[in-house]
């Protein structure tokens, strides 16, 4: 009875958080990049798991074959690229991020959502300059203009067109260090960027990797998982209640 009891409580434990994580998914299902969240378990470990049987925690033992929540991770699946027809709009196809320059310092995205400035820098709807291979503003002259699919911007003038920079297009060996800042913008806590592989797709935004309607199903399944459990969890402890004052006066 006491093992169902921990059972109960550590799927309720997991099962609640999990709604959390399910619930913003679903929020920023119509966020461009947005990258959604995925949970993992990890078995929860009171004592050691070689410990002789006749001599273990009881409750190590209980509780060692339950998982709970161990965190979430960022998924990193490609979203659908939706066509927008502003020559400004950048959608990336394959793995890689586009940097911005923030006030808290270099951040990551997969919006491609870009204007000119007034002053002709290429920046997000929130005044953010992106940047290019270097690291550096993108400057783009008053013209048509072209993105490659490696990133290169051209502008046709009455010149002709010349190539005016290169959005850059960045990716790390291990994602696993990246932190999400808000609902589309990743922090790469100090880990190096190297040349990402995602071709550019111009007149594209990417929405992000999270199906509304998947999204609400799994919402409403975690919902009823958590309820089960406090279910469970109630059942558990008013039978606790029962031998507490009936069974253990009559020893």
């Amino acid at each position: 009875m006491d093992s169902g009891l921990y059972a109960a409580y550590t799927g309720l434990l997991a099962r609640t958080q999990a709604l959390d994580t399910a619930a913003n998914n679903l929020a920023n299902a119509g966020t461009a990049g947005f990258r959604a969240q995925r949970d993992y378990f990890s078995g929860v470990l009171a004592g050691g798991v070689d410990e002789d049987p006749e001599t273990a925690s009881q409750v190590g033992q209980s509780v060692n074959g339950f998982g709970v929540l161990g965190g979430n991770r960022l998924d990193m699946g490609q979203g659908e690229l939706k066509a927008t027809g502003n020559p400004l709009d950048l959608g990336l196809e394959g793995q890689g991020f586009f940097a911005v320059q923030t006030a808290r310092g270099t951040r990551y995205t997969r919006d491609g959502s870009f204007l000119r400035s007034s002053t002709g820098v290429l920046q997000t709807r929130e005044g953010e300059p992106v940047l290019d291979a270097n690291q550096k503003p993108i400057k783009i002259p008053s013209g048509s203009v072209y993105v490659s699919a490696d990133g290169s911007v051209s502008v046709s003038t009455a010149d002709g067109s010349v190539i005016v920079g290169k959005v850059g297009v960045f990716d790390f060996a291990d994602k696993s260090g990246l932190t999400a800042e808000g609902a589309n913008r990743f922090s790469a806590n100090g880990a190096k960027p190297v040349a990402g592989t995602a071709a550019v797709e111009q007149g594209s935004v990417e929405g992000a990797n999270e199906d509304a309607v998947q999204g609400t199903m799994q919402l409403v399944l975690v919902q009823r998982q958590a309820e089960m459990m406090q279910k469970a969890l109630s059942v558990f402890n008013n039978e606790f209640d029962k031998t507490a004052s009936e069974d253990l006066p009559r020893v």
